[in-house]
């Protein structure tokens, strides 16, 4: 099998393109690199790489053309910049408009996306959030773009599974609060927490749940890939505080939320525990402490955020 993955040298994509390559898949991967590192993905017989932006057309209808993919994951997205709605749109729209055209155009079996739980709005109507929730996506230049890229995937008429996440975590992770409690715990910078919850997952299991989705199971349409549990942000500071086995002076700060920030973003994954026979099985302690390793061995120079400024909001 043939596996496309736009965004491949990413968080979740190069995860996937390690699994998919380690059971005999070809892989071939688009990437700009900015956000994804060089470093993420090995080299593999049967792994092509392909660097450039999903904005630019004529490369992504030559490498359909030249790769003939028959499933297409389509991880590629802008979010580092908030305030950069042009390269929003550039990415997450354009580009997910020439990769739903090119999936199209060269018959691909099932496109494969990834859409972030702020579709739902920053302050959802239900918790947990189910998958009859109305869409409220005009909170943030990335929701509403990739909400955009999501209904462009939907209208192109293909085969789809589009997964809406909870926060993914691990190795590789650069957005968030985990690599930012790590960047300021270990350069002595003071750290708070806000008192809100959140649902984490751990890489290796969203990624579990993505190969069944390569390999046939699931029912066009939009799934949510989640713990089904939501943990407060301290929690995620305590285990990270843990895994680096230090002592910190005094208990970390636990500062009231803003009057426009969420208690807790829950999403119901009964669809997906059924449809794919899946669960998560990582505990929090466990995931944090392979994130941690991995942020040891290899470094962070940049954290990134799709909401506020993560100085401000997350650590």
């Amino acid at each position: 099998m043939k596996v496309l993955i736009t965004g491949g040298a990413g968080f979740v994509g190069s995860h996937l393109a390690d699994r998919l390559l380690a059971v005999g898949k070809h892989v071939c991967v688009i990437d700009n690199y900015a956000t994804g590192r060089r470093d993420n993905l090995a080299p593999h017989a049967h792994l092509k790489l392909v660097e450039g932006s999903i904005a630019d057309q004529k490369l992504v209808e030559e490498t359909f053309q030249q790769f003939g993919p028959q499933i297409v994951v389509h991880a590629a997205a802008a979010y580092k910049d908030p305030e950069n709605w042009v390269e929003d749109i550039h990415t997450n729209v354009l580009g997910t408009a020439h990769v739903a055209k090119a999936s199209k155009a060269n018959s691909v079996k099932r496109i494969i996306y990834f859409q972030t739980a702020l579709c739902y709005g920053l302050q959802p109507l239900e918790q947990p959030i189910t998958l009859t929730h109305p869409i409220r996506s005009n909170g943030s230049s990335y929701a509403i773009s990739k909400t955009g890229g999501e209904q462009y995937i939907d209208l192109c008429g293909l085969d789809y599974i589009s997964f809406r996440l909870a926060n993914a975590y691990g190795p590789r992770n650069l957005s968030g609060p985990l690599p930012t409690f790590y960047q300021r715990i270990t350069q002595n910078k003071p750290c708070f927490v806000m008192d809100t919850r959140r649902d984490f997952i751990y890489i290796d299991d969203l990624v579990n749940c993505v190969v069944k989705a390569v390999d046939g199971m699931g029912s066009k349409g939009a799934y949510h890939i989640s713990s089904g549990s939501d943990f407060a942000i301290k929690d995620l500071y305590d285990a990270t505080v843990k895994a680096l086995g230090v002592k910190m002076d005094k208990e970390v700060e636990v500062r009231a939320r803003a009057a426009d920030d969420v208690f807790t973003i829950l999403l119901d994954p009964s669809k997906t525990n059924r449809d794919f026979q899946w669960k998560t099985t990582t505990p929090l302690e466990q995931g944090v402490a392979k994130a941690i390793a991995y942020y040891k061995k290899f470094g962070i120079s940049q954290t990134y955020t799709h909401l506020k400024s993560v100085e401000s909001k997350a650590a």
